[in-house]
């Protein structure tokens, strides 16, 4: 997995195991039908956004339509039908079925080096999977740097280039890259801002059972539910 960088979205198809098993897919190929009838037992989660050009997400339960920059996740996923979009299949995960965008202009939280980020899609439960948006102005230099799982991402909008140690690479619009694990690298841009969707197929935060905004304000004379073991649920 370690020599895949950068691939082209019309031909990429991208397994990982670590942390959590999965595969990648482009819209354009659609070949996560052999993948599907081998795995009807599983939990599947898909994560799921499009870029360029508009699509249709069938789940199981209704048919959306999707305009260009959006994006969704689904455990009841039937098809997608489009060319312009990046599908992230997860075993063994059970997501919540959420349709957001278009992604806004600008990140709603401070990142690095001039650079933000939102959260698109954020972690049902500490630890697990996300999506995010990464906007990177004109002019930026990031510093290099690793991350300690795997990164899945796709160009949304406008020009970089991605900074490896023994080579460059640029970043144009319909672009899928895969950074691994603990790989040294670092987004530059010129005269264009750039916008990539990325998969984080772990989070270091999120809620927890004993940690979650409901039980955290129930409170019980005085005292918050997260601290009285007799009432909590098992």
């Amino acid at each position: 997995m370690n020599n895949i960088i950068i691939n082209e979205a019309e031909s990429f198809d991208i397994p990982f195991e670590q942390p959590i098993r999965g595969v990648a897919f482009s819209s354009m190929q659609k070949r996560w039908n052999s993948f599907l009838k081998a795995r009807t037992d599983l939990d599947l989660s898909v994560y799921g956004f499009t870029s360029l050009r508009s699509g249709i997400l069938q789940t199981k339960i209704d048919e959306y339509s999707l305009k260009p920059y959006m994006f969704f996740s689904t455990n009841c996923f039937k098809d997608f039908i489009g060319q312009d979009a990046f599908l992230i299949f997860i075993e063994n995960n059970y997501t919540t079925n959420i349709i957001g965008g278009p992604i806004e202009d600008i990140g709603r939280l401070k990142y690095i080096d001039g650079c933000t980020d939102s959260i698109l899609l954020p972690p049902i439960i500490k630890g697990g999977p996300c999506l995010n948006a990464l906007f990177f102005p004109k002019g930026t230099k990031q510093t290099y740097h690793i991350h300690p799982s795997f990164r899945l991402g796709m160009v949304i909008k406008g020009k970089g280039i991605c900074e490896l140690k023994d080579r460059s690479i640029d970043l144009t619009p319909g672009k899928v890259f895969m950074i691994p694990q603990d790989h040294l690298h670092r987004f530059l841009t010129n005269d264009d801002e750039l916008v990539v969707v990325a998969f984080h197929p772990d989070s270091d935060f999120g809620p927890e059972n004993l940690n979650h905004p409901m039980i955290n304000r129930t409170v019980v004379e005085g005292v918050s539910a997260n601290k009285i073991k007799d009432i909590q649920t098992l």
